[in-house]
């Protein structure tokens, strides 16, 4: 197994809808990267510039209202990673937040950013007074690996839940994590 090159001085930013926006291109690039590597986030290849450009200006409207939150990493002013939290909406769900689209371009892996970029949604939602976090990754993943590293709990394997990027069914795998028992 190689080792992690954990770069240190890697910052995590919290970007405004503004901040976001104006860096629409790059995330639309690092989505269609992601994906054409075999990223399990949602979309099937291929995935036009058009189409990922179209999924963040909806992730920007979220920003804007406050329904979302992006956190990115960044290298010589590049995006080199992201994840989002989703607050949940319903009012029985005010402690609760989805962790979502955690990706890392293939060019900056094993550097430990998907662990700073966790590390720091664990304490944005705290912020928030969100301790209740959810996530789903394509079982089999190399997420998968990485979540309970993170403190996560697996719930099951949900079979058949999703269409991956390559067009065939996959299993999603749940995972929880209580902010209380961190």
């Amino acid at each position: 197994m190689s080792s992690i090159n954990f770069v240190p001085e890697t910052p995590v930013a919290l970007l405004t809808a503004g901040e976001a926006d104006a860096a629409l291109p790059q995330l639309s690039n690092l989505l269609k990267v992601c994906v054409e590597d075999g990223a399990g986030i949602g979309f099937i290849l291929p995935l036009s510039s058009e189409k990922a450009e179209i999924f963040w200006k909806k992730q920007v409207a979220a920003i804007e209202k406050g329904e979302a939150f992006l956190m990115v990493t960044r290298d010589h002013g590049h995006v080199t990673g992201v994840v989002m939290l989703v607050p949940a909406a319903q009012d029985n769900g005010s402690h609760r937040a989805d962790v979502a689209k955690l990706m890392v371009h293939p060019d900056h892996r094993r550097k430990g950013l998907a662990r700073r970029l966790m590390a720091s949604v664990d304490g944005l939602a705290l912020s928030i007074d969100r301790w209740l976090l959810v996530l789903d990754t394509v079982t089999g993943d190399r997420a998968e690996l990485l979540y309970p590293t993170c403190g996560y709990n697996k719930v099951g394997i949900i079979p058949d839940y999703a269409f991956g990027s390559r067009g065939a069914l996959d299993a999603t795998t749940v995972f929880y994590k209580d902010l209380r028992q961190s």
